[in-house]
């Protein structure tokens, strides 16, 4: 595999000089993931469903020219601060997790010219996506320790 495409697969890993997605929600108590607690915004389940719809969106426009993204920003935040099931977050981390390794695979295949202009787009191309989803994810990933650590919940 070519360098560069392994540089961005370590970047959306995680790999580097940050705490990983699984790390930020690994083991997050049930109780805490809908509380709010000040300087915080957002609550876990908030900054999750967040990720986890962005970066479907990201993934969605980078394969699908039929592809309509969500309206900004509403479309792109839950509806509610606490998962709305106890299966809810579990289910949110599934989704995230299956949509960043088909990201990967995207950015894996030789086939793909990360440097093509995006057909459907307006001047992005696949390595520039993969820059923003990087960039997204990181940002918030850094809020959901951020929050574990108000919430006393981070021991690390």
């Amino acid at each position: 595999m070519d360098p560069l495409r392994q540089h961005v697969l370590n970047l959306l890993a995680g790999k580097g000089a940050r705490v990983t997605f699984d790390e930020a929600v690994a083991d997050f108590p049930p109780e805490l993931r809908g509380k709010l607690v000040n300087p915080a915004p957002h609550t876990a389940w908030q900054l999750l469903e967040h990720m986890r719809i962005a970066q479907s969106d990201i993934l969605e426009f980078s394969r699908d020219p039929k592809h309509v993204s969500p309206q900004w920003p509403a479309g792109y935040w839950p509806k509610t601060a606490e998962p709305p099931s106890p299966d809810a977050w579990d289910e949110s981390i599934r989704k995230f997790s299956g949509d960043l390794d088909a990201m990967r695979e995207l950015i894996s295949d030789p086939g793909k010219d990360l440097f093509a202009r995006i057909p459907h787009g307006e001047g992005q191309t696949l390595l520039r996506e993969a820059f923003v989803l990087a960039d997204h994810n990181s940002y918030h990933i850094g809020q959901l320790v951020f929050l574990r650590k108000l919430l006393g919940a981070w021991t690390s």
